[in-house]
């Protein structure tokens, strides 16, 4: 029977049943995949963190996030350090030792002098291209060198680039794994370090390599 012989709702019924096209289908469904990454892509990743309190250097925190570790810090408060991870990464962390624990313990364990170095990824997400590429030369100096400034600028091929270079490290999210401590001012001396004791802490992690006396 064809549709004009049939009533109006008989003839939805039969389109219906009929389905739409294949083609159809397809658009649709690529669609919503498309709907579904874009969602995904605005979606913030979660962050958990874990404290460590007892160090030679004070109350650790990190923060981590699925990629890896994604901010370091110590010398700090608990609210300053979940303020500046905000700042840092646009969410806030949550607490959970039993994902941001292993990381605590570590970077504890380092500065200790119990680890001679780390096993987990880092998360550089949040930083700008040319600062990655500061912090990826400055996660290659070996254990027990340091570098200067001028010299990691040259390093990453901006030879006039060595006051910026000493701003990205001074913004490091993740010190001490990502070592920037190694790096020093062109005449030896330990500046831009983290926290009021700032330079102390920096003497201490090179005196724990052996590159100071």
């Amino acid at each position: 029977m064809t549709l004009k012989k049939l009533g109006v709702g008989a003839m939805l019924d039969a389109v219906y049943a009929e389905g739409p096209a294949a083609e159809e289908t397809a658009r649709a469904q690529a669609r919503v995949r498309r709907a579904l990454r874009a969602e995904a892509a605005r979606a913030p990743e979660p962050l958990w963190y874990a404290r460590v309190g007892r160090t030679p250097i004070g109350p650790i925190y990190v923060a981590v996030s699925a990629r890896g570790l994604a901010s370091v810090r110590f010398e700090m408060s608990e609210a300053a350090f979940l303020d500046l991870v905000r700042r840092q990464t646009g969410q806030a962390p949550r607490y959970s030792p039993a994902r941001a624990g292993a990381a605590a313990r570590q970077v504890a364990e380092y500065v200790a002098g119990k680890r001679a170095g780390f096993d987990v990824p880092v998360d550089l997400s949040h930083v700008s291209a040319f600062q990655r590429q500061v912090l990826l030369a400055a996660s290659q100096i070996p254990r027990g060198q340091v570098r200067t400034y001028a010299e990691l600028a040259r390093e990453i091929g901006r030879p006039r680039a060595a006051r910026a270079v000493g701003q990205a490290l001074s913004h490091n999210p993740v010190p001490i794994v990502v070592p920037c401590h190694r790096v020093l001012a062109a005449d030896g001396a330990l500046r831009g370090y983290l926290g009021s004791s700032g330079v102390e802490t920096k003497a201490r992690l090179l005196r724990l390599e052996g590159a100071r006396a």
